[in-house]
């Protein structure tokens, strides 16, 4: 839990933990509820935040990489778990 103050027009800064538990970044959209024990603020991501870190730049980047290796034929396909873990111990 964390505290903040309203500052002018009704804005306020979530805790950076929070923000960081729920994946939020500057820009993302956020909706209010009015509820029995309080304010909800709910995230309205497109991208589910727990799924977040699969849209990250650097995953998408290692993406990119191993459908590139696919495209270009550098890789192996094993018919069984054994046979893969063989394949380590030659290596």
């Amino acid at each position: 839990m964390g505290k903040t103050v309203i500052r002018g027009k009704g804005q306020v800064t979530i805790p950076s933990s929070i923000r960081r538990a729920a994946c939020l970044e500057e820009g993302d959209p956020v909706e209010f509820e009015l509820v029995a024990d309080g304010i909800l603020i709910r995230p309205k991501k497109v991208i589910d935040s727990t799924q977040a870190w699969f849209w990250t730049p650097a995953w998408q980047a290692g993406e990119r990489e191993a459908a590139d290796d696919l495209n270009a034929g550098r890789s192996r396909v094993f018919e069984s778990s054994e046979e893969f873990l063989a394949s380590l111990d030659d290596e």
